[in-house]
């Protein structure tokens, strides 16, 4: 693991979350009040951040458009809160042909990642548009990563209490993107949902800024190396 998220882990202050293994499974309700503050957030920020990246937006257009075929929004169904499908926006990283022989996760060095796509993804830019799927309602700013049904059903056959992740919103970023990253397969995703099972459990207004600060100092020194 590289030493500059060794850096982050450490100073996230949460020592118990060392053994999730052991950790009992329950659910922890949140008040109505903060399940309204979490929504209020979630719109001003993402309309905020959207109007303040409007220029970005555009030269990362301009950039996928000149430099390869294809639509420059990539649009995926995913599951979303209660196991309902939503269309989940990000600027296309991958030439348009990355899946015609079916789902596939992707893996490092994948050759179907576009140039543009491969800095978009090393940037997490390629996120951004899911802004609007913020303002849309289907997500949140924190929460676990939605997942599509096809490896969905491979891993409710595994762990049958993954459906646990739909007891909330998918968010943009997660603890689980933090302390464990991008999952290139089924057995990734199943090791990193410990941490959105830790989520679950203690999830709230102070650890959903604890990973929102996370998320943001993790972007600012990943993008200065």
């Amino acid at each position: 693991m590289p030493e500059i998220i060794k850096l982050f882990i450490a100073s996230f202050d949460i020592s118990h979350t060392n053994h999730f293994s052991k950790q009992k499974v329950f659910e922890k309700h949140i008040s109505v009040y903060e399940k309204h503050i979490k929504t209020i957030f979630d719109f001003v920020f993402s309309g905020i951040f959207i109007l303040f990246l409007l220029p970005v937006f555009l030269v990362i257009s301009v950039a996928i458009k000149i430099t390869s075929k294809g639509s420059v929004i990539y649009k995926q169904e995913r599951i979303g809160k209660y196991g309902k499908p939503f269309i989940i926006y990000k600027f296309r990283s991958m030439h348009t042909s990355a899946e015609k022989n079916g789902p596939e996760l992707s893996p490092i060095n994948d050759a179907r990642v576009t140039r543009v796509g491969r800095f978009l993804r090393s940037s997490k830019l390629d996120e951004i548009p899911q802004f609007f799927n913020v303002l849309k309602g289907d997500m949140s700013l924190v929460g676990p990563r939605p997942e599509r049904k096809f490896y969905i059903d491979q891993i409710l056959e595994q762990k049958h209490d993954f459906k646990r992740t739909f007891e909330v919103k998918p968010g943009i970023t997660s603890l689980g993107q933090i302390k464990y990253g991008y999952a290139n397969s089924v057995n990734q995703t199943l090791d990193r949902y410990k941490y959105d099972l830790y989520y679950l459990n203690n999830r709230g207004t102070y650890l959903d800024i604890k990973i929102l600060f996370q998320t943001a100092m993790f972007l600012v020194m990943f993008n200065k190396k």
